[in-house]
């Protein structure tokens, strides 16, 4: 059976990614070279929800299930700021910078696809939803000072909000993995059309 590896997410706009640009490139400057496999830019979403290795013969469904959810919430506004590490900036794998959402509306976005895509056969998260932007991943081989480098200079920058977004639409989108990394195309893309937020 034929798959491809898909999930749904929210696509950034160009001005909040030349803004992480700038924040991986300060970070980068803190840490040891090597030791942190820094995402590129245009491979960085705000993910709701992973799908994997999908059937094509599923995909149609996903995509019908993604327009029913953009129905159940409206247009609205997140913000970017303030800098952590999974699982702890003591024992960073992740280095991430987080979203605040102050109306909901991004759960109840995230929790109407996970309803939407669950009969499909996609099983519905059980972990508790933490809205963030993957900037990086700390490489296995990183030194174990490297690696408490890397948790400090997180936790020692303290930045507050460096951007605002409007999301109007929510994206499915197919991940190819190339050796350069991987290559994302828009399978689908749906308006959110429900109560309006913003």
């Amino acid at each position: 059976m034929t798959t491809l590896r898909t999930f749904i997410a929210i696509e950034l706009d160009e001005e909040l990614k030349a803004n992480l640009l700038r924040l991986q490139s300060r970070l980068r400057e803190q840490v040891a070279p090597g030791s942190v496999r820094w995402v590129r830019i245009e491979g960085i979403h705000l993910t709701l929800k992973f799908l994997g290795d999908t059937p094509v013969n599923k995909m149609d469904g996903v995509k019908a299930a993604l327009a029913q959810a953009a129905t159940e919430v409206g247009p609205f506004a997140f913000t970017v700021g303030g800098l952590g590490c999974f699982p702890t900036t003591r024992r960073p794998r992740v280095v991430w910078v987080g979203l605040q959402e102050v109306t909901g509306t991004l759960v109840r976005l995230r929790d109407a696809v996970e309803a939407r895509v669950a009969p499909l056969g996609f099983p519905t998260e059980r972990r508790a939803f933490h809205p963030h932007l993957t900037l990086g991943r700390v490489q296995r081989r990183a030194s174990k000072s490297e690696v408490r480098e890397i948790g400090e200079a997180v936790a020692n920058s303290a930045i507050g909000a460096i951007d605002e977004m409007a999301v109007t639409a929510v994206s499915y989108i197919k991940s190819e993995l190339q050796p350069s990394g991987a290559v994302y195309t828009i399978l689908a893309k749906a308006e959110l059309t429900g109560t309006r937020s913003i």
